[in-house]
């Protein structure tokens, strides 16, 4: 079973390469940002308690996460794989994460890091801001808060991974194309 971590800051592109990397490798998509989503659209008192976190640029309970990443691999557990997006952020979810799928007789294959001058991120949320409506794409110091809590909580993940020998870094910048070859290529190595 093919389980990639796609990592990177807010910005980086991992929506974007999940999509291709699920299509060419028949993965599920675990987006703890889109699972949430959904549920705000849908009205959930979760929803409702994740819009006020997200809102603010703040992170979700980990065991609320755990939680439906548990029910989404249930759900999926003939796939060829999966690929979490935004999920793990912390080295404390990292180690639920792995717990989990040893519970499940699975593990993490690899983690893909994209990584991103900030300047470039910011410039890339406030555009996707403009056109998908999205609040928490469309104020700067909101977004400076969610790329400083990558940097001080996130970005630290790369050790734990990096300890496994499971971590491979990527550029971010350039086409989608070259970066989704990148990916590929040390998808095709493992």
């Amino acid at each position: 079973m093919l389980n990639l971590v796609l990592f990177g800051p807010p910005g980086a592109g991992k929506g974007t390469q999940s999509n291709l990397l699920i299509e060419k490798y028949n993965l599920v998509h675990l987006s703890t940002g889109d699972i949430l989503r959904g549920e705000i659209a849908a009205g959930t008192a979760l929803g409702m308690k994740a819009k006020t976190l997200m809102d603010r640029g703040d992170l979700v309970p980990d065991e609320v996460v755990i939680g439906m990443i548990s029910s989404k691999l249930d759900n999926n557990s003939n796939s060829n794989g999966f690929i979490f997006d935004g999920f793990p952020r912390t080295s404390a979810q990292a180690e639920a994460l792995d717990n989990l799928l040893d519970e499940k007789g699975t593990s993490i294959s690899a983690m893909l890091s994209l990584k991103v001058e900030d300047a470039e991120l910011i410039r890339r949320l406030l555009s996707r801001g403009e056109k998908s409506g999205r609040a928490d794409d469309q104020d700067e110091s909101i977004i400076a808060n969610r790329i400083n809590e990558y940097n001080t909580k996130t970005a630290p993940l790369k050790e734990y991974y990096s300890a496994q020998n499971k971590l491979s870094e990527i550029k971010g910048n350039g086409t989608v194309e070259d970066i989704a070859e990148k990916l590929n290529n040390m998808i095709d190595t493992l």
